[in-house]
C-alpha cells in the first residue's frame, strides 16, 4: 500500500478514496508479504476490520468523521495493551497477559477511527534490536529478507516498510523506534518523554509514530499526543500545530555528533550520511557546528548491567521449563546480572542519570543548539537470523551510542532516510531537538526528506 496517510485523509475527506477500499487492499498486501515478514502477534479478524472501515465510510459520507484519519489503518507494537489482545512480550517463557482496558494509545486511535490491523511482534522482553524472538520466529525486512529489521519495534518496522497501512506505533527504551528506521528506510519519532501517555510509564520508555514521511508522523502524533490520568509521567496539554512542517533553515542552529567516543564508532558510509545531510542544511542557510563525544564507555555498560539486572527479575520468576523457552541469547545475557550485588545494581542505576546529566551539559556547550544530526547506529542492517548487531565480545549494547543519551534526557528525536550504502543498504540520520521541541524535529526531517528528493532528481 504506497498511500500516506496524508493522501488517504485527503481522499476520504473529498470523496476520491472509501476506507473499504484502502482497508480490502491493504489487507490483500497483508496476505501476500506476512508469510515472509512475520511483522504480527496478532492479527486482527479480518472480517471485523472491513466492518470498521465501512463505518468509517458511512461517517465519511455522512460528514461527520471521528477525526481527519477516521479510516485509515494501523498497527499497533505487542507490547501497548490492547482490551482482549493477549500481550507476551515476544517471549515463549512468557504467560501472555490479557488487559481488560486499552492502553491510551489504542484508545485513542480507537476514539479517532483508526482501523488496527493487528499487534506487531517484537523481541524477547523487547532486549533485541533486531526480530528475532523466541515466541514469533523471526521478522523479516521488506527490502530483503536477509536483512534484519531492527528492533525492538521489529514487527512495526516491517509492517510499515512492507505496506501493512502508512501508520505505526512503536515503543522505545534505547533506540527500539529508530533503529529499524535507520535500517528500514523509514521515517519514525521518539517524541519528548510524556509527551504520549503510557499505560506503564518506564525511565526512558516511549512510544512514537513510525512511517514513511515525516507528515505522517506528525498526523499520528496529532492522534496520540497529550495528557492522561493513566501516566502520572505524561506532559501538560499543550496546543502544537502538528500539520505546520514549513521550516525556514536561516541561521538554524545544527549540531553534528558522529564520534561517539564510546561503544562501536560509526562506519564512513554512515558519517558520510550524516555529513550530506548536514550539507544540505548549511547550503540553505543554517549554522553548522560540530561536536565531540560526551560519553564513556562506563556509563554504557551500566546502563546494559541495570537492564540485564531488571531482566534477570522478569526471568528468575520463572519456572525452569519456561526458562528453557526464552530465547538462549537473552538467557545468556540476563545471566550475568544473577550474582550482581544490590550495591552494583544501584552503581548501574545511577549511571542514567549520569548520561542525562553529561548530555544535558554538552547540548549546552555545543549552543543550545536548534537540532543535532547524528548517525542512528554505527553500521547498517545485519544478518535477519543474527540477534545484535555486535553480538560477541559482551558488545551487546554497543549499538545505541547514538541513540540512547536521548532517552535519559527526554528529547525528541527522530530518523529521516538519507543514503544508500554500495550494498544498497538504507542509512538513516537521527534528528534530536531541545526539549520537549517534538515540532522542532519534525520540522527538519521534513526539509531533510525535500532535500533528500530534491537530490535525488
Amino acid at each position: 500500500m504506497s498511500r500516506d496517510a496524508a493522501t488517504l485523509a485527503a481522499g476520504y475527506a473529498d470523496g476520491s478514496l472509501s476506507p473499504t477500499d484502502v482497508v480490502t487492499t491493504v489487507q490483500r498486501v497483508v496476505d501476500e508479504r506476512e508469510p515472509q515478514l512475520n511483522a504480527l502477534a496478532v492479527r486482527d479478524d479480518v472480517d471485523g476490520t472491513l466492518e470498521q472501515a465501512s463505518a468509517s465510510a458511512r461517517r465519511w459520507e455522512q460528514g461527520r468523521p471521528l477525526g481527519p484519519l477516521d479510516g485509515v489503518p494501523l498497527t499497533l507494537k505487542e507490547n501497548l495493551a490492547r482490551a482482549g489482545v493477549p500481550m507476551t512480550m515476544g517471549c515463549a517463557g512468557v504467560t501472555p497477559v490479557v488487559p481488560e482496558v486499552d492502553s491510551p494509545v489504542a484508545r485513542r486511535c480507537r476514539e479517532a477511527g483508526l482501523v488496527v490491523l493487528g499487534s506487531t511482534v517484537m523481541p524477547d522482553w523487547g532486549m533485541l534490536s533486531s526480530g528475532v524472538s523466541s515466541r514469533h520466529g523471526i521478522t523479516r525486512s521488506p527490502l530483503d529478507p536477509a536483512w534484519t529489521t531492527g528492533g525492538s519495534s521489529s514487527g512495526a518496522g516491517a509492517a510499515a516498510a512492507g505496506g501493512y497501512g502508512p501508520l505505526h506505533v512503536g515503543t522505545d527504551i534505547g533506540g527500539s523506534i529508530r533503529l529499524p528506521g535507520t535500517w528500514l528506510g523509514l521515517a519514525t519519532l521518539k517524541p519528548s518523554a510524556g509527551r504520549i501517555p503510557l499505560h506503564a510509564p518506564y525511565l526512558g520508555r516511549v512510544a512514537g509514530p513510525m512511517a514513511r514521511s515525516a507528515r505522517d508522523c506528525a498526523l499520528l502524533m496529532s492522534v496520540l499526543a497529550g495528557p492522561d490520568a493513566v501516566d502520572w509521567t505524561s506532559l501538560p496539554d499543550q496546543p502544537v500545530g502538528w500539520d505546520d512542517l514549513d521550516l525556514d533553515v536561516t541561521g538554524l542552529r545544527v549540531a553534528v555528533w558522529t564520534r561517539a567516543g564510546y561503544g562501536v564508532e560509526p562506519d564512513p558510509e554512515v558519517v558520510a550520511a550524516v555529513d550530506r545531510a548536514a550539507g544540505w542544511l548549511e547550503d540553505a542557510g543554517a549554522r553548522v557546528v560540530r561536536v565531540g563525544p560526551w560519553l564513556t564507555q562506563d556509563l554504557l555498560d551500566g546502563v546494559n548491567r541495570f537492564w540485564q539486572a531488571r531482566s534477570w527479575a522478569d526471568f528468575a520468576r520463572l519456572d525452569p521449563s519456561a526458562q528453557g523457552r526464552v530465547l538462549p541469547f537473552i538467557a545468556d545475557w540476563v545471566a550475568r546480572a544473577r550474582d550482581l550485588t544490590g550495591t552494583e545494581v544501584m552503581d548501574a542505576y545511577h549511571c542514567f542519570a549520569e548520561v542525562q546529566a553529561r548530555t544535558v551539559a554538552a547540548w549546552a556547550a555545543a549552543g543550545d543548539p536548534d537540532v543535532l544530526l547524528s548517525p542512528v547506529a554505527p553500521g547498517v542492517a545485519f544478518p535477519a537470523e543474527q540477534p545484535m548487531p555486535y553480538p560477541d565480545g559482551d558488545r551487546g549494547m554497543w549499538h545505541i551510542n547514538f541513540t540512547v543519551p536521548w532517552n535519559m534526557t527526554g528529547q525528541p528525536a527522530g530518523t529521516v532516510d538519507v543514503d544508500r550504502t554500495r550494498e544498497g543498504k538504507p542509512v538513516g540520520v537521527q534528528v534530536v531537538g531541545r526539549a520537549f521541541d517534538d515540532l522542532g524535529v519534525l520540522r527538519a526531517m521534513h526539509r531533510l526528506e525535500e532535500a533528500r528528493d530534491r537530490a535525488a532528481g
